[in-house]
């Protein structure tokens, strides 16, 4: 397929263009126009987390339980994705290194690419932001979403990173979650900082400008209260 991302970084979308008979896997309600002959169909299954089982894990990461697929006709085809966040859009394009993805910021993917729940995932429960990572391995492409700009750092040793930036990186680093440097626990929780990543190896990390948690709690502050 051919990626053309459009309107960065604040309001972008994806334009793909479909050889014939190709698929592209989707978050579902992320389409926004397609060709007339597009042929669309929904599914639970996603590489190891097929089936319903699949599609649960899917909804405990935050995504929806189902994914839609799009099928280019005989002639080919083309469509346009866009996330639900304002925000950037990433094109990555799998290879042997593997992907660590924050699960809200899954978009869409070619169909030879497999999607999971990793084992990383849990390490972030103690975080208090983001229970659940996906582990994407395979071939083929794959388009993440982000709040804000989307930027890349490649780590080379060891960096730090607050949790709620964090989009995806590669599967040669790994990380901890820990306290910010120089503070202890305490300290960390009352200032707002709260938890940080420290990588440690070599391989490329994905980070979004902006703290979707921290944006969700100024708003709803500003929101009057519900009436019954």
């Amino acid at each position: 397929m051919k990626v053309n991302i459009l309107h960065q970084p604040d309001c972008a979308i994806a334009h793909l263009t479909l050889k014939p008979g190709e698929d592209i896997l989707a978050e579902a309600g992320c389409m926004i126009a397609m060709n007339g002959d597009m042929q669309v169909s929904t599914t639970l299954r996603r590489g190891k987390g097929g089936g319903i089982f699949g599609g649960l894990k899917r909804t405990l990461a935050g995504e929806s339980l189902f994914l839609s697929v799009f099928r280019a006709p005989s002639t080919g085809g083309e469509i346009f994705l866009s996330p639900k966040m304002l925000g950037d859009i990433f094109h990555y394009q799998l290879r042997e290194t593997g992907l660590i993805v924050q699960a809200t910021s899954y978009l869409a993917c070619s169909a030879q690419v497999i999607l999971d729940i990793g084992v990383q995932g849990f390490k972030s429960l103690f975080s208090g932001e983001s229970f659940f990572w996906l582990d994407i391995s395979g071939r083929g492409d794959l388009l993440l979403s982000s709040f804000g700009a989307i930027y890349e750092i490649f780590v080379e040793g060891e960096y730090i990173v607050d949790t709620s930036h964090i989009v995806a990186f590669e599967k040669t680093l790994t990380f901890e979650i820990t306290k910010p440097p120089g503070s202890n626990w305490v300290s960390a929780w009352l200032s707002g900082e709260g938890f940080v990543c420290r990588f440690k190896g070599r391989g490329r990390l994905f980070c979004q400008t902006h703290n979707p948690q921290s944006f969700g709690k100024l708003i709803g502050n500003q929101l009057s209260p519900r009436s019954e």
